[in-house]
């Protein structure tokens, strides 16, 4: 197990484990008394909880000091350490502008973490309702609240619960068969579905750096890690010393754990995972809900998109309500946010998110302050650097428009015609660019990174805004550019390819970015200068060309439509900017390679399985691939 040791020194699981501020770091310190008054403004008490099946949580509340009326409770519920998370009786900064209207803040290890009894069971999946002790995680949620408002003294009886990441997730499901006492609920960045485009898949494509690292973060003993680095130095090389999925696991020693079995024996969207995917489970408001994501969002793109597109189904009382910021993971909990990666952002975006929209937010529906006036969507509009609040999201005057790739490379509103007279000329024997379509080798040996080698974690956080110049000289990955803009170009809600491809393999991943190309120079900012940001990407594995319930072969040579979801976005390409699509099959070692030859599971390829192939991306009238955007007037 010394290569468990490894991973867990990970600088990516310090990502992971935000939620419970760098204090975790500190969870090895010596424990308080169970009634220890800091001059903090906060008395600590350590509590134990029972659930109905008898076992018993812990968890940490501080009470506010010098307060004589009752408060509401916020809870928080964690599997990253609760006693970590509150060092003495210090509140972790990310919960000062909330502390000011006065709450009990209360935070819980999860069932079978850290000192809370049972069994821990990553994204346990939902009870069956039929059995009365069985238990879940809104179970769980459910019981500590009914325990907390009648136990806790000096309490209102209304509580709130809110977390990031598994704690957003975590939360979501405590709306779940609500208890009376819940009376509002921000799931922010929560691992809705882990398989299509949260933590371990994208749309069938395996995370994993994720994956490996996150189960031997969870599933060995939550008292023993640490956070180091990896003892090698590039983590692309690391990860491309292992053949196959199988031998990585072996090597790292988490072939048994628990979630590995899962991601191995269930590599398609089943059962599995969506008894897990919270978006099937948290369908309406049963109390009021504010999601909170980021443009950005490294780990969990999709979950507050999702959930909060979900829940607006059926939501006839106006309580469904979205944030979505220019954040990275859970950047919003960090303090300032006035900028981004190498984005200036004009304002200090996460601090009026906590100030200015979280904490009225909570305080009404918590203290009965103000009014329940609130928008539907606080959105920000990077590129003009804005706020917007917004009565429906996506916004109702946005207009489907589409980016179509065209010959020569080029990038454009209209649509192919018919082949140019002039457009490149195939050649007699392996053209890469024609009139048709444009062609490129893809080598699982000699994988794409997804960010400047040398990887060695220090560039998680922020990898999604990376200048995506560093690929420019490969000729796996292939461009298509528009004319710099004449006008500014906002686009606002759902950004989706459609690809025709085909490939001489019998299976390929298609990995898109929609990208802004700044000009080259830029006054205001050196470092901006040609630099080639990406506003939305993703990887869709193509084998789930037909649906991802069934891995489908893709016949040899043969055009097939692909669609890849690359999520939502409010952003302005500006005035002489262009527009830029570059389609790539690979995105190492964040996902894992493709063998291009179908077998019935990729956790099971061998070796020999692993081939290079051509594909070919056709722009003509009859496959016109395209980015589909929604565009404001």
């Amino acid at each position: 197990m010394h290569h468990l040791s490894r991973l867990l020194r990970s600088p990516r699981l310090l990502a992971v484990a935000v939620t419970c501020s760098v204090a975790c770091a500190l969870a090895s310190t010596a424990r308080p008394s169970d009634a220890q008054q800091v001059a903090t403004g906060f008395e600590r008490r350590e509590l134990t909880i029972p659930m109905r099946d008898g076992a018993k949580l812990f968890a940490v509340a501080l009470l506010p000091t010098g307060r004589h009326e009752p408060l509401p409770i916020l809870l928080v519920r964690t599997p990253f350490s609760a006693e970590g998370a509150v060092p003495g009786a210090q509140l972790p900064p990310m919960y000062r502008e909330l502390a000011e209207d006065g709450y009990i803040f209360v935070f819980e290890d999860v069932r079978g973490r850290f000192r809370s009894e049972g069994a821990f069971v990553v994204n346990r999946p939902q009870r069956d309702a039929r059995d009365p002790r069985a238990t879940d995680e809104s179970t769980d949620a459910y019981d500590t609240i009914d325990w907390l408002v009648k136990q806790l003294a000096g309490n209102s009886g209304a509580v709130g619960v809110m977390g990031a990441s598994y704690s957003g997730w975590l939360a979501g499901l405590a709306a779940v068969d609500a208890h009376p006492a819940l009376k509002a609920v921000s799931p922010q960045a929560p691992m809705t579905d882990t398989w299509m485009g949260d933590d371990f898949f994208h749309q069938g494509a395996f995370r994993q750096t994720s994956g490996v690292e996150f189960a031997a973060l969870m599933e060995t003993d939550p008292n023993g890690f640490t956070f180091q680095t990896i003892p090698a130095y590039d983590h692309y090389e690391y990860y491309l010393r292992y053949p196959t999925l199988d031998s990585l696991a072996r090597a790292t020693g988490v072939s048994r754990l628990p979630s590995w079995v899962g991601y191995s024996t269930h590599p398609t969207y089943d059962a599995y995972w969506k008894a897990r995917a919270m978006q099937r489970v948290l369908t309406k408001a049963e109390v009021p809900l504010l999601f909170v994501g980021g443009w950005w969002d490294q780990e969990d793109i999709l979950g507050a998109q999702l959930a909060y597109q979900t829940v607006e189904r059926s939501d006839t009382r106006g309580w469904n309500r979205i944030v979505l910021g220019p954040w990275y993971h859970n950047g919003w909990l960090q303090q300032g946010g006035d900028s981004l990666g190498p984005l200036a952002l004009g304002s200090k975006t996460s601090d009026f998110f906590r100030a200015s929209i979280l904490r009225p937010w909570f305080a009404h529906y918590l203290h009965g302050k103000g009014t329940a006036d609130f928008p539907e969507a606080w959105v920000f509009e990077t590129g003009a650097n804005a706020w917007r609040t917004l009565d429906a999201w996506p916004p109702r005057d946005a207009r489907p428009r589409q980016l179509y790739l065209r010959e020569n490379g080029a990038l454009s509103f209209d649509r192919p015609r018919s082949a140019p007279a002039h457009g490149r000329t195939a050649t007699p024997v392996d053209p890469a660019h024609t009139a048709e379509y444009d062609a490129f080798v893809s080598d699982p040996a000699h994988p794409i990174p997804y960010l400047p080698r040398p990887d060695n974690g220090d560039g998680w956080r922020t990898w999604l805004l990376q200048d995506q110049r560093f690929v420019d000289h490969r000729p796996d990955v292939a461009t298509w550019e528009s004319e710099p803009l004449t006008e500014d170009l906002t686009i606002a809600g759902e950004v989706v390819a459609r690809l025709f491809a085909s490939t001489t393999g019998s299976d390929a991943d298609w990995v898109v970015k929609l990208i802004d190309v700044f000009p080259d120079s830029v006054p205001t900012n050196r470092t901006l200068g040609g630099y080639q940001l990406m506003v939305n990407a993703d990887i869709m594995r193509g084998r789930y060309w037909k649906g991802f319930g069934i891995a489908t072969p893709i016949v040899a040579n043969a055009v097939t439509p692909f669609t890849v979801d690359l999520h939502q976005q409010y952003y302005r390409f500006l005035k002489g900017h262009r527009l830029m699509v570059q389609v790539q099959s690979s995105w190492f070692p964040l996902y894992d390679r493709n063998p291009q030859t179908f077998v019935p599971n990729i956790f099971g390829a061998r070796p020999s399985d692993f081939r290079a192939q051509r594909h070919r991306v056709w722009h003509t009238p009859r496959y016109p691939s395209h980015v589909a955007v929604q565009v404001l007037p």
